[in-house]
């Protein structure tokens, strides 16, 4: 992996290195900022970085104000960590375009795999790059499935679905997250749409459709047998 640069804003000592600890054994650089406002300042001087950890509560701008200010200039990916785990927090995070969003405490490998699986995702958009799982091979810019090398076809929200569940392989997925990630907000019905699109997912992937795991009374995880 190359050394791809990670900014990780907390005023604990102790919870970034924590953090740092685990993202630089994967291979990724990390900056720090005890500070909102510390943060903005490398944020601006260092145009390389590729993704943001943000802590909610912090002195000198707090990570709401740090990430309304990013999102002025810059679509970087940004995770917030928070003590707090109240949904109008949730909400009000992913109106900010915030990209994840994770209540402490929370383990560290969890959180590497949401930094990989974010990076995974952004990288995927790149013209002509495919995604690879198990037979299943996902060509985002044509907007194209293949199977064992043969092409089927899938609704748009099919396509979208079934790219997040392989960009986010091995993560159980609750239906709300998939809800908030797929359909963006702008749906508004039961969850349960989901349900019946991974049902005709599953169909439309044949064999390969017992790739998606039900999480009873979650929702779902993607996993290569």
């Amino acid at each position: 992996m190359d050394r791809i640069k990670i900014l990780v804003v907390d005023d604990e000592s102790r919870m970034r290195k924590l953090v740092r600890d685990f993202l630089e054994r994967e291979g990724f650089c990390v900056l720090e900022a005890s500070d909102g406002a510390r943060a903005m300042e490398i944020f601006y001087q260092d145009k390389d970085i590729a993704l943001l950890i943000l802590d909610v509560m912090m002195p000198n701008m707090d990570g709401w104000q740090v990430c309304r200010e990013v999102r002025q200039t810059s679509k970087v990916p940004i995770i917030m960590l928070t003590a707090r785990s109240e949904e109008r927090d949730e909400l009000q995070g992913f109106e900010l375009g915030v990209d994840e969003y994770i209540s402490k405490p929370f383990s560290p490998k969890i959180l590497v795999a949401r930094v990989t699986a974010i990076l995974r995702r952004v990288n995927a958009l790149d013209a002509g790059q495919t995604i690879d799982a198990g037979g299943i091979s996902i060509d985002k810019a044509a907007h194209q499935v293949k199977i064992d090398n043969k092409e089927i076809e899938l609704s748009y929200k099919e396509f979208e679905l079934l790219s997040y569940f392989v960009e986010n392989q091995g993560i159980a997925l609750s239906r709300e997250k998939i809800l908030n990630n797929v359909w963006n907000y702008d749906y508004f019905g039961d969850a349960r749409t989901i349900d019946t699109h991974v049902k005709k997912l599953r169909s439309k992937l044949g064999g390969k459709g017992n790739y998606i795991k039900t999480i009873w009374g979650m929702g779902y995880k993607f996993e290569v047998e």
